[in-house]
């Protein structure tokens, strides 16, 4: 073996203890397939079930808020004289039992409850928005790791034509028609392509470790994803049915919307406030002991109605008015600035979308096979001696370059896809 080989040997070496290692770490038995871990991510997502059940708490807050407070029953000891403590000395001694009852003015209950249903409601948008990006970003990240498997078998089989370049450069170079050169240069283009591993298999453990996040697994958990998948890259809807699709659908709008309502309602509540409540109640008083003429003493009845006043008007209603207004146009401003920003990642995604699809299209039916034509003719050429091996290395390194840009296109492509359904907020987004 030359000494210019020792080095690949012991990348080699290297290189296999590590492969060990990483086969060493649990395996996931069956390949995860996108859908599976789209359904796992919307069943077993912590923060899913976190926002989930802070929305079925807030659905229970308007029947709440659309109830009378609860009544009193009061129980009094009235004019009872403290030198005796005697119930039938003194004429209005009595035992009184009451019942009263607030009343806020007509239309404030209903417009409590209908601000506290347009908060469940935009929160229940909330979980179906949340659900949504959890997709994007498990589709995001799954079409990563299928990127970086395909990059991973491109460095294998590229590792595995320079090795045969290295055979016929030593084969060469052992009849006295090569150059030493030319076996140091595969080598080192060999090495180099261990050093990609390297790079891609780090960056596949850190995906793994994100998409394991997302699924609530263990982060440990190494992931094994299908080797193939369909390549076809549908034709997408016109963006503007697309902005019109998430108008009427995308989650976060409707969140927007609910909360634009809430404000308004809460403005009329606030405008309500200038009214008065009411309080109503009755009371009945239980005496003992007789009138001076004899005659036993009768029960008491009594009745109550009272009313706030709002007189402080200047101080609380009307900057109570002013503070649902201004939250009202906050939300106004919020609603628009959501639009924007919807229809914004929109045009990005579908942009993103055209330029990975053309260029799959251009490398999978153009590029690549003519890079693959223009190798196998250059290391004829090399074979007898037509052809500079450096300008074989050149060819083959494009050749990489190129499978690897285009599984990197196709990728983009797909996450593109799931970036766009996230943002229109529905898989219907296909001509």
């Amino acid at each position: 073996m030359t000494n210019g080989a020792r080095p690949v040997k012991r990348v080699r070496e290297w290189w296999l203890a590590t492969a060990l290692l990483c086969v060493s770490a649990p395996l996931h038995a069956e390949p995860l397939l996108i859908e599976t871990a789209v359904t796992e991510v919307i069943e077993a997502n912590p923060d899913l079930a976190a926002i989930s059940a802070r929305a079925e708490a807030l659905a229970a807050l308007p029947e709440q808020l659309g109830s009378l407070p609860d009544p009193w029953l009061s129980l009094k000891l009235m004019n009872l004289p403290i030198d005796s403590f005697s119930f039938s000395q003194e004429g209005m001694t009595q035992t009184q039992l009451g019942f009263s009852q607030m009343l806020p003015f007509p239309g404030k209950l209903g417009l409590q409850q209908e601000a506290a249903q347009a908060m469940a409601n935009a929160a229940g948008f909330g979980v179906e928005e949340l659900r949504l990006t959890l997709v994007r970003d498990v589709k995001i990240v799954w079409w990563n790791l299928f990127f970086l498997d395909r990059a991973l078998e491109v460095v294998t089989n590229n590792q595995t034509l320079m090795r045969q370049f290295i055979e016929v450069a030593e084969s060469k170079y052992s009849v006295g028609k090569g150059l030493q050169q030319d076996v140091l240069l595969a080598q080192l283009e060999l090495s180099k392509l261990f050093d990609n591993q390297v790079d891609l298999e780090g960056k596949r453990r850190n995906e793994s470790i994100r998409l394991n996040t997302l699924l609530d697994r263990p982060v440990t958990t190494r992931l094994v994803l299908p080797s193939e998948v369909v390549e076809n890259l549908p034709v997408m809807r016109d963006e503007v049915q697309l902005v019109a699709q998430a108008a009427a659908l995308r989650p976060m709008l409707g969140a927007r919307q609910q909360r634009l309502q809430a404000a308004r309602l809460r403005l009329e509540l606030a405008e309500k406030n200038y009214y008065p409540d009411f309080s109503i109640g009755a009371a009945y008083g239980l005496r003992q002991g007789d009138n001076p003429n004899g005659s036993s003493r009768d029960d008491l009845v009594s009745l109550m109605f009272g009313m706030s006043l709002p007189i402080y008007s200047g101080t609380r209603q009307d900057r109570a008015v002013d503070q649902r207004n201004a939250e009202r146009m906050g939300q106004r401003y919020a609603l628009a600035d959501a639009h924007n920003r919807v229809e914004a990642a929109i045009g990005r995604a579908l942009s993103d979308y055209q330029r990975g699809r053309e260029k799959v299209v251009l490398f999978k039916t153009g590029i690549i096979p003519q890079a693959r034509q223009t190798v196998s003719s250059m290391l004829a050429g090399y074979q007898v001696n037509k052809v500079d091996f450096l300008n074989v290395m050149r060819a083959q390194i494009t050749l990489y370059n190129y499978e690897t840009q285009y599984w990197s296109a196709f990728s983009r492509a797909r996450q593109a896809i799931a970036r766009l359904i996230a943002a229109v907020g529905e898989e219907h987004v296909y001509e």
